[in-house]
């Protein structure tokens, strides 16, 4: 996880409004005044909103609302991005990859909390707050030390052990309105506990729904796959979106004969052209070229004078020659039909080349009838080959069957027994916290955690059982000085409980992780007082330090909030390993040595190698360190 954007208005110790994008590594927020941005409230009341309006102490004084939004990477490698009107309510987007646009994933505040532990990676709330926040009031030094124990009241004491002896409590100046207000607290502890228990079902119940709307989610996957096919069997091209014939298909089987049989029919068209070229002359003589013609006429007409001239008088006989111009002539005629049969053999050669032109040009159009809706297929599906017309039309077909066999999976799964009773069983669940919801607001828009409740309780008994019977006074020890202050509240055995629910294993190997780099942190720290530490079963550390043990709660405040932090620093550290969590740090070290914070600089950047670490402060030094600063 990794926080990749903060936007603000009117948030208390921010800018009036801003957004503030955060990248990996070390990173320095400077605050805009010197009041510290409540960085770590902010983003605990959009991380797990109890939808009470708790959240509304961060407005800005002087503002009528505010609103706060964080930009993040899950765990499951999603982006989110949680929104909340302070005081009021709040939405959970997640980043569309392909539109980089928000979607809504859910307004209710139980539902958000129930996803971001579910599929964002977040852990509970105490864990967050505990290993991976911190703020001044965490440090052991900040904390109230272990006073008036002994002088409270046996009773008060036996019932709230821990919560008697939590702070420094003094007597009560007015017995009577402490025990009205304790009266108060009683009836306010009688609604808190009935809140506390309405909110626990309210969890119980969130925690169903979300389950039950994980399992019908479930047919998402199918919905998405058959809305995809639909689209794309719409979008698949067929005879008719084209404007081809229903018989494009066979057309295109039937187009290598069409051409087969286009160019044999041209094949054989040219044989007989070629043919009646060989029979007929391509050029017929002119007749009055043709000599013989001529030279029959000549003979002819000789034969015929010689005749007419030698056969009268006396040689009569010669008369006879005449008759030799018939055979003369028919010579001469003979070239003539001749001539006559050669004309009429070109002029029926030129009448069949026309025949054989309009023939030619009737196969050619029988084929481009043939032909032409194959390359219009071929031009409209935008294939380089015929062989792929078939399967481009053919792909509607193959869709439709896939639709029809992803509806049929949708149907199976929506008509099984367990999805219907998920079904039905998340009306009811639904039923069930509306009413439990609308029990709550009729309860009060915000109510005391039963635990702070008991706590002022317990503070409240203890006065009065003070002001009744004050403590005597210490006395002083044998050298005249007054004698040490109860010891600080050791803060390991909290701290390792968190890290075994982070581990998810148990208290005694969480110490064997931690032992080592937790020892050189706080050596570093120290400057080598302490050589060492050790804890006990139930977790409570001693410091070695010169050959002796010390309890953690006996070392002087500086040292003890120097090993807190080593512990801390070592747990995130080890926790990174595992899961990446952007650890939140508040300035926390005012009023620490300057010398110490140098080397404290270097150590979350160390950290910041292994998780985004993010640090509110205004001092110069950690900014220098840093790997980037942000003016917030």
């Amino acid at each position: 996880m990794q926080f990749a954007e903060v936007a603000v208005q009117n948030v208390r110790g921010f800018s009036p409004a801003g957004r503030f994008a955060l990248k990996a590594g070390y990173l320095v927020l400077k605050p805009p005044t010197s009041e510290v941005s409540p960085l770590a409230g902010v983003v605990l009341s959009l991380f797990y909103a109890d939808g009470r309006g708790g959240d509304v102490a961060f407005v800005a004084p002087g503002a009528k609302g505010g609103k706060a939004a964080l930009t993040f990477q899950g765990a499951d490698g999603n982006t989110y991005r949680v929104l909340r009107e302070l005081g009021g309510s709040g939405t959970l987007h997640r980043v569309n990859p392909a539109t980089q646009q928000p979607e809504l994933v859910s307004s209710d505040a139980s539902e958000t909390n129930q996803f971001l532990r579910g599929q964002v990676g977040l852990p509970p709330r105490t864990t967050f707050e505990q290993v991976y926040c911190l703020q001044v009031g965490q440090l052991p030094s900040r904390r109230p030390r272990k006073a008036g124990a002994k002088a409270a009241d046996p009773k008060t004491s036996g019932k709230f052990p821990s919560l008697a002896s939590a702070s420094a409590v003094a007597p009560a100046e007015d017995i009577a309105a402490a025990e009205a207000r304790l009266r108060s607290l009683e009836t306010e502890l009688v609604n808190a506990r009935e809140v506390d228990g309405l909110q626990f079902q309210v969890d119980g119940l969130s925690s169903q729904v979300f389950e039950v709307d994980q399992r019908l989610k479930g047919t998402e996957g199918l919905k998405a796959a058959i809305s995809e096919a639909e689209a794309a069997w719409r979008a698949a091209p067929t005879p008719q979106t084209l404007g081809l014939p229903q018989d494009i298909l066979q057309r295109v089987q039937r187009y290598p004969k069409a051409i087969a049989k286009r160019d044999d029919a041209l094949a054989r068209l040219e044989a007989d052209r070629e043919a009646e070229v060989a029979a007929v002359p391509a050029d017929v003589e002119p007749l009055k070229e043709n000599q013989g013609f001529w030279v029959g006429i000549g003979v002819g007409v000789l034969f015929l004078g010689l005749g007419l001239g030698l056969g009268f008088g006396v040689h009569t006989s010669f008369r006879y020659l005449a008759l030799l111009d018939i055979p003369a002539f028919g010579v001469s005629a003979f070239m003539a039909l001749r001539y006559v049969d050669d004309l009429q053999k070109a002029s029926r050669r030129g009448s069949k080349e026309g025949r054989f032109d309009a023939r030619a040009k009737k196969i050619q159009e029988e084929f481009e009838a043939e032909a032409a809706p194959v390359r219009m297929a071929q031009k409209a599906l935008g294939v380089e080959s015929l062989d792929e017309i078939p399967g481009a039309l053919e792909r509607k077909e193959l869709i439709g069957a896939r639709v029809v066999e992803l509806k049929d999976q949708l149907q199976g799964v929506e008509s099984d027994p367990e999805f219907v009773a998920a079904a039905s069983q998340r009306q009811a669940l639904k039923e069930q916290l509306d009413a439990l919801n609308v029990e709550l607001a009729r309860k009060g828009s915000y109510v005391r955690d039963m635990r702070e409740v008991e706590r002022e309780m317990g503070r409240v008994k203890e006065s009065i059982a003070l002001a009744k019977a004050p403590p005597p006074a210490a006395a002083p020890g044998p050298d005249g000085s007054v004698p040490p202050a109860e010891p600080l509240e050791d803060p390991s055995p909290a701290l390792l409980s968190q890290a075994a629910d982070v581990f998810t294993t148990d208290v005694l190997n969480v110490q064997g992780m931690l032992k080592e780099r937790c020892v050189q942190y706080l050596t570093a720290l120290t400057d080598r007082r302490y050589q060492g530490v050790e804890w006990d079963k139930e977790g409570k550390a001693v410091a070695l330090a010169a050959g002796r043990k010390v309890p953690v709660g006996e070392l002087p405040p500086k040292d003890l909030d120097l090993y807190y932090l080593a512990l801390r620093m070592t747990v995130v550290e080890k926790a990174s390993a595992r899961m990446k969590r952007p650890f939140l740090l508040e300035d926390v070290f005012t009023g620490m040595d300057e010398v110490k914070l140098p080397l404290i600089a270097r150590m979350l950047k160390h950290l910041g190698t292994l998780t985004q670490v993010i640090h509110v402060t205004a001092h110069p030094g950690f900014a220098q360190m840093s790997d980037g600063t942000v003016n917030v």
